[in-house]
């Protein structure tokens, strides 16, 4: 089983995170995410420095994805979990677009279809997992479950669940959410001892940097369509979000599947944060090319041989 990568943004395994107390923005900014220097000159170098970080860990990081792909000894999974527009979608854009197609997939979970209503919570992203030697990423995952469900409980009566009555009290929401926190620590629990890398991401937007997004999806024409009225519904929902974030990640950050609490104001920093955690988890697994056998190793002049014949050399 892997080692957690140490980070300021490892979410403890002990149930002492707080919301509250995760910073949303880069160290040595201010809370409203504008660096301290009123000209904005720093902040255009920081920017930039953030992004040759970037570049440098994308370089590292393609190598790695080659090994493991040839390896074919552990899958990795990245979920990725967010208020809307914190950048989950631009930042698996910035991190993965240069490494090899073969080598990972995406899978997005929105809106449950009737079918995956009819299975357990866990059903539709186990399908989605992905196989040894590639790196799969969940933009959303089966985390909603105990977070769009709390927030929103009139979901479960949709997924016609045994015994939920159709208004469960506080105690019986209660019982739910934490057996559904037992089933997912026992999943992830049991996907690691297969082989199974998670690294878990909340990108940890501030709710004035997630208000400048949406006006500036409004203003934008070309970005409207990112924007919808439900956005605002579920902003009105801040504090319900925040409590079962809060929750969610005391109760199922574990040293087999971790939790990172990444600050998403600063979009560079962001990512350039996300790429350094997975390169150094992957650095972490030691894997290496795999070294073909003496025996075979002893057929290669004979091979090498034959190739030449036909190529006249």
């Amino acid at each position: 089983m892997h080692t957690p990568v140490p980070s300021p943004y490892l979410v403890p395994f002990d149930g002492r995170f707080r919301v509250a107390q995760a910073p949303t923005t880069p160290p040595d900014e201010d809370s409203d995410g504008d660096s301290k220097p009123d000209d904005g000159k720093r902040s255009d170098k920081r920017s930039k420095d953030y992004e040759d970080n970037l570049d440098k860990e994308l370089k590292k990081l393609r190598k790695l994805q080659r090994v493991l792909y040839a390896k074919d000894h552990h899958a990795i999974l990245c979920v990725f979990q967010a208020m809307d527009a914190a950048g989950k979608d631009s930042t698996i854009r910035a991190v993965f677009a240069s490494v090899d197609p073969a080598g990972y997939q995406v899978a997005s979970f929105k809106q449950p279809s009737s079918e995956e209503r009819d299975h357990d919570f866990l059903w539709r992203t186990t399908k989605a997992l992905p196989e040894r030697g590639r790196i799969g990423v969940f933009n959303r995952s089966h985390y909603e479950e105990v977070l769009v469900a709390r927030v929103h409980p009139n979901i479960l009566q949709s997924q016609n669940l045994p015994d939920l009555p159709a208004e469960p009290d506080a105690a019986t929401l209660k019982k739910l959410w934490a057996g559904r926190f037992d089933s997912i620590r026992d999943h992830e629990a049991h996907l690691a001892r297969s082989g199974m890398v998670i690294v878990k991401f909340w990108l940890n937007v501030s709710p004035d940097e997630q208000a400048r997004r949406f006006l500036d999806r409004l203003d934008e024409p070309d970005k409207n369509w990112k924007f919808a009225a439900g956005d605002l519904r579920e902003r009105e929902r801040w504090d319900d979000y925040m409590e079962a974030y809060e929750d969610a990640l005391n109760e199922t950050s574990r040293p087999q599947a971790p939790w990172y609490a990444i600050p998403a104001d600063d979009k560079p920093y962001m990512r350039w944060q996300v790429a350094r955690i997975l390169r150094k988890t992957l650095e972490g697994l030691g894997v290496e090319y795999p070294e073909p056998t003496a025996e075979e190793r002893e057929e290669y002049p004979k091979f090498q041989a034959q190739l030449r014949a036909e190529l006249g050399l």
